[in-house]
């Protein structure tokens, strides 16, 4: 990251971080994009976060959808209110749907429409189906690399949706884990996020990744998270990276929720219901179960491993597990998990008591569960550990499931590939790769569940090249992995043209713009963070007026180039009350918020 020293005027502290964090020209103010999730045979979650003129009040949002992109076909819409209660995000349950359909939706807001965006509905639970696609990804570290398999990903255009295991921000501060010196990605705010609006700003950051928001735009995301989306491997008391000193855990945890809900397109079982277990029905084909192994019943890592009744995921959430398992008629049961299910040994020691190997008995329970009521084709599909594996789930002589593993989208794994070594103790480990990043395929049909490992070329470039590397495949009732000789193809039903970059009342980008995206917090006793970006390089200048028009503070003679910025200043001497903060650029564009101090 690189830092200018600006000259100040009359604040004591501003610092100023380069990104390569920048929005498209055209989608002011709808500058982090649009996004659906949760797909419901007659639902989806549609999502998008409004830029206010004035941050102090509330803005009326009218969204629709629509069969077409040209927005004519209407099927629903309606009107909600934003405000800073929740960042200004929008989030919309939009219902009377159709089963297995695609549609666009919008958001118009301040006078300007918002990107469109595409999304599809899931089958009817009784549908026959014939197969499914889904893309499943994993632990994002923006200053790692690009996000080039969301960018490939976004190319595709082949699959029913993005299954996303965890990790999708991380709260490190800037520098705080395998920073990449080849690209211009830095954290924001710089340190490690504790706070509800840290947590806010870091997901702000991240949803203006263009390969990111594209893969937002035209796909449903199913999420959940792992553990840096609060802090590092966490658990329901606590976390390895939370102290004393960083204050209650259980502050932080409920700002890492609250904001976890705010800006992902995830449906709350109720207000303020932060619980992210859930079960999405696709036909007779699919059950996708998605559980919480962090924060809703874990206990703390490396205590206790032998007793009993230690526990990953909680009494109740087990028991809704296992019921849910019980009652499935789909075909396949795929539990969406964070953390690596498979025991994984070294010289007959578990080397990672944060995953399963930590909770044996409940894993063995679930295991025993399994085969004494009959339940067959349980699949696992995991993030979390960077890496590629794929598994059979031994139960004594006999299998119970199979494991695929996605590797990270960026975050780091070893040096070297020293899987081979692993599979002599560990026979039941069918493929391991430790060194490179990409997504998971997984295709599904009546005769079988198969994965496919895609390998991005590189992070340190943006670079949407990719390749396969590795599948395989188990057969219906078998449930042992095979070598497939190539990867799977798509069905003809995934060729519906993807939703445009810009908003319809835009037709080319603008030629200059500026704008503010956000203020935390607000209201403010001493430090300010404004978050902008512009598309002009020269001059700036910052304005703090009261109300009446008189400059506060000023700064001029602020030359940056193309990005996106967060200032952090201090406004400690100012008496309580609402002031306006304006930016100008040097071509007279202007971008100006209110804020109030308290």
């Amino acid at each position: 990251m690189k830092k200018l020293l600006l000259l100040l005027f009359l604040y004591p502290t501003l610092t100023f971080a380069q990104t390569s964090i920048t929005p498209l020209d055209c989608v002011e103010p709808f500058y982090h994009n649009v996004a659906s999730g949760d797909p419901l045979s007659d639902r989806v979650i549609i999502w998008t976060r409004v830029t206010p003129d004035d941050f102090t009040v509330p803005v009326t949002v009218n969204y629709i959808v629509s069969l077409d992109s040209n927005m004519t076909n209407v099927i629903t819409q309606g009107t909600v209110t934003t405000d800073a209660t929740v960042d200004y995000t929008v989030k919309v349950d939009a219902t009377g749907l159709q089963p297995d359909t695609y549609y666009f939706y919008e958001f118009e807001a301040l006078g300007k429409y918002s990107p469109r965006g595409r999304t599809k509905t899931a089958p009817l639970e009784t549908a026959a189906v014939d197969s499914l696609r889904f893309a499943v990804v994993s632990c994002a570290n923006l200053e790692a690399g690009y996000f080039n398999a969301y960018e490939a990903l976004a190319q595709r255009n082949d699959f029913e949706a993005v299954l996303m295991l965890g990790d999708y921000i991380y709260e490190h501060e800037e520098g705080g884990y395998a920073p990449n010196s080849n690209v211009d990605r830095v954290f924001e705010p710089t340190h490690e996020i504790l706070t509800l609006d840290d947590y806010r700003l870091r997901y702000s950051v991240y949803h203006m990744d263009q390969a990111l928001q594209k893969l937002h735009q035209n796909f449903p995301w199913i999420c959940v998270w792992d553990d840096h989306e609060s802090a590092n491997d966490a658990y329901q008391d606590g976390a390895q990276n939370h102290n004393l000193g960083e204050g209650l855990w259980a502050d932080r945890k409920l700002a890492a929720q609250k904001a976890f809900f705010e800006w992902l397109p995830i449906r709350a079982k109720a207000p303020s219901n932060y619980e992210i277990f859930r079960k999405f029905n696709y036909g007779n084909l699919v059950d996708l179960i998605m559980v919480d192994t962090r924060l809703h019943g874990r206990e703390e890592q490396g205590v206790n491993e032998s007793d009993p009744n230690r526990t990953m995921l909680g009494t109740d959430q087990y028991a809704w597990l296992e019921n849910e398992l019980d009652s499935s008629n789909a075909q396949w049961k795929v539990l969406g998990n964070q953390v690596v299910f498979a025991p994984v040994e070294v010289f007959g020691v578990p080397i990672n008591n944060d995953a399963w190997d930590g909770y044996p008995a409940e894993r063995q329970n679930l295991m025993d569960f399994l085969v004494q009521n009959s339940i067959e084709n349980f699949t696992v599909i995991t993030g979390d550990i960077h890496t590629s594996w794929a598994f059979n789930l031994e139960n004594g002589s006999t299998n119970a499931g199979v494991e695929f593993v996605t590797p990270s989208i960026t975050s780091p794994g070893l040096p070297i590939n020293a899987g081979p070594l692993l599979q002599i103790e560990n026979p039941h480990i069918k493929f391991v790769e430790l060194t490179s990043h990409g997504f998971l395929m997984l295709d599904v049909n009546s005769q079988r569940i198969q994965s496919d490992w895609y390998f991005v070329n590189t992070l340190d470039n943006i670079d949407a090249g990719n390749s396969w590397e590795k599948s395989l495949y188990s057969m219906d009732g078998d449930m042992d992995l095979q070598d497939a000789s190539g990867p799977s193809t798509a069905s003809d039903a995934y060729n519906v043209d993807s939703a445009p970059q810009c908003p319809r009342a835009t037709s080319e980008l603008e030629e200059n713009y500026l704008g503010l995206v956000g203020v935390y917090p607000n209201p403010v006793t001493d430090k300010l963070t404004v978050h902008y970006a512009w598309s002009n390089h020269g001059e700036h200048t910052i304005e703090v007026c009261d109300l009446n028009g008189g400059v506060m503070m000023k700064e001029t003679s602020i030359t940056v180039p193309l990005h996106s910025a967060n200032k952090t200043f201090d406004v400690s001497s100012l008496k309580a009350g609402v002031y306006l903060l304006k930016i100008t650029d040097s071509k007279g564009n202007i971008s100006s918020t209110k804020f109030i101090k308290e």
